[in-house]
């Protein structure tokens, strides 16, 4: 009898698991979905800052995500170079530069040399703005995205809303059929548009802007939430490793924003504070309510895609170790917890479906890994690229035969090449050779012959999926470890590379359908998209190389 009860025990026990965590079977009426999916990109969030503070979170914002949700431990960017256009693009569509041509922040038409932009668009007008900040559209992106396929998927009926600090943050992740894309203009401290999306700015849109809240914000100057001496996971403020805001007089705490937009200047500072990140909440709950998203009347799904650009700001200024990033990540804590509450409130507790992710992460400042005994610093891509011009010119006799070094690839003057007859194939074996002998490249391989290269196999294959052969130099190259192309001084950090602390990257997902747990096997960025279109019973994008991460949905 006592063995008959344990077995019934264990039975009801199963059911009720399955009960639990089984998604919603298909019934004679409807496909279930949630009624809105959220997307949250933070720009330049490293996968480590979950757990670096995860002790100073609260119980709402990142840790409710890890209790109740489900983290991919190892998630990777697949592709190089590493930048925000390009995270933002493979994150939405589950394709690679090689495929979806976004290939930076801006690249270069190799046809003409012509520099572009991610999101340039010169035949579309602002809304809001007379600037040229309001002339961008996805135009530029040539696959489609996870949103343009639930559009697609319900008829257009669903709507799907981008908004970001970033033009290229709401842009991309919106898609082609976007209801709208929103972005901040610093200039003149309010969210914009562009008549790719419609003729007029929404009357809430005007009304918020009306309020002027990125002013209100900065009346207070940002101050640490707690006692400076509790930051143990930071080093000291006032380090030589961080940069100085604007005019300020120096880089430590308290940075005076008040003291800045008195003595002149414009609200964009807002983006290098955590006060951005608030920014962002408001202007989402006021499109939440104002579009009416998670209520469609014909009961399909919408999305919001939401990008976090202040904490790359922050970091780019202050560096991975600066109290500053620390304080970043609390505040942003909040502001989550904040959110998620508000999603409760608006759609439903378990009615919403969120995914958290960032488009790269970012190296600690290479001074200091120095000035700690590492291995790093600075590496000036100008003086190489004169370099490179002088050694072509003595050979060629043509001048300026390498454009630019952007993007840890190398651009040749193609139209030249092709007027003056030149061998373009001996002329990128003799840069190559000259860029082997630097003492801080690790490789330089021709991108038309990369299955030939030398390199590991994975970095050969994020190479492969970086090079789109009408955006993308003919050579890459890359540096060692902590070793950065550019002028940055000693202060803040970047990015761009394919070593793990630019290319691994959070993936938290909870929600509507989302099982609870943690994997550490390894996925993609690329593998986001399908994962949605699994989770929403809709078409991948038609760009789409990742695979479905098949732990996350209930089944």
């Amino acid at each position: 009898m006592v063995q008959m009860k344990k077995v019934l025990l264990v039975l009801l026990a199963v059911v009720l698991a399955i009960a639990v965590f089984a998604q919603p079977a298909l019934n004679d009426k409807e496909v279930p979905r949630p009624k809105l999916v959220v997307g949250i990109v933070v720009d330049q969030m490293r996968w480590d800052y979950l757990y670096r503070y995860y002790d100073r979170y609260g119980d709402g914002g990142f840790k409710r995500m890890l209790r109740e949700g489900f983290s991919n431990e190892n998630a990777y960017i697949n592709h190089a170079p590493t930048l925000t256009a390009i995270g933002h693009s493979t994150t939405y569509t589950g394709s690679v530069p090689a495929i979806h041509g976004i290939t930076g922040n801006d690249f270069i038409i190799q046809a003409t040399g012509a520099d572009m932009y991610c999101t340039q668009d010169d035949s579309v007008n602002g809304l809001g703005t007379t600037e040229k900040e309001g002339k961008m559209s996805p135009k530029n992106l040539l696959v489609s995205t996870i949103t343009d396929e639930l559009k697609l998927a319900t008829n257009f009926r669903s709507k799907v809303i981008g908004i970001s600090i970033k033009d290229r943050g709401a842009i991309l992740p919106a898609g082609h059929f976007a209801d709208a894309a929103y972005w901040f203009e610093g200039k003149s401290g309010k969210f914009i548009s562009s008549d790719y999306y419609m003729k007029k700015l929404p009357d809430w849109v005007e009304k918020f802007n009306n309020k002027k809240l990125p002013l209100q914000l900065l009346k207070t100057d940002w101050t640490p939430l707690y006692p400076m001496d509790t930051y143990k996971q930071s080093i000291p403020d006032g380090n030589p490793y961080e940069g100085k805001l604007g005019a300020s007089k120096d880089a430590t705490f308290p940075v005076k924003t008040s003291e800045l937009i008195k003595n002149g200047a414009n609200p964009g500072i807002i983006t290098s504070t955590p006060y951005g990140n608030t920014l962002l909440v408001e202007f989402a709950k006021e499109a939440l309510i104002n579009e009416n998203l998670g209520k469609n009347p014909h009961n399909v799904p919408d999305f919001l895609a939401v990008s976090f650009s202040s904490p790359d700001y922050i970091g780019h200024q202050y560096a991975v170790n600066s109290m500053k990033v620390e304080d970043n990540y609390l505040r942003l804590d909040k502001d989550l917890a904040d959110f998620y509450n508000f999603l409760d409130q608006h759609v439903g507790k378990g009615n919403y479906t969120v995914f958290m992710t960032a488009d790269h992460g970012a190296a600690h400042n290479p001074q200091f890994f120095v000035d700690k005994g590492g291995n790093g610093g600075y590496f000036d891509g100008r003086a190489m690229r004169d370099s490179l011009n002088n050694v072509l010119k003595a050979k060629y006799g043509v001048e300026k035969l390498v454009i630019s070094t952007s993007n840890y690839q190398i651009h040749l003057n193609n139209p030249v090449i092709i007027e003056k007859g030149l061998d373009e194939e001996a002329i990128i074996n003799d840069i190559i050779k000259v860029l082997n002998t630097y003492e801080h490249i690790a490789y330089a391989v021709n991108n038309r012959k990369l299955g030939e290269a030398g390199i590991p196999a994975r970095v050969k294959e994020m190479l492969i999926n970086g090079f789109n052969l009408k955006r993308s130099g003919v050579i890459s190259y890359g540096l060692v470890p902590q070793m950065y192309p550019g002028n940055y001084g000693n202060t803040g950090t970047t990015h761009g590379s394919w070593y793990p602390y630019d290319a691994k990257i959070p993936l938290v997902w909870f929600g509507w359908g989302i099982n609870h747990g943690t994997s550490v096997q390894h996925v993609y960025q690329v593998d986001i998209a399908p994962t949605l279109a699994a989770l929403l019973r809709i078409q991948e994008p038609n760009g789409n190389i990742g695979k479905p991460i098949k732990e996350v949905i209930k089944k």
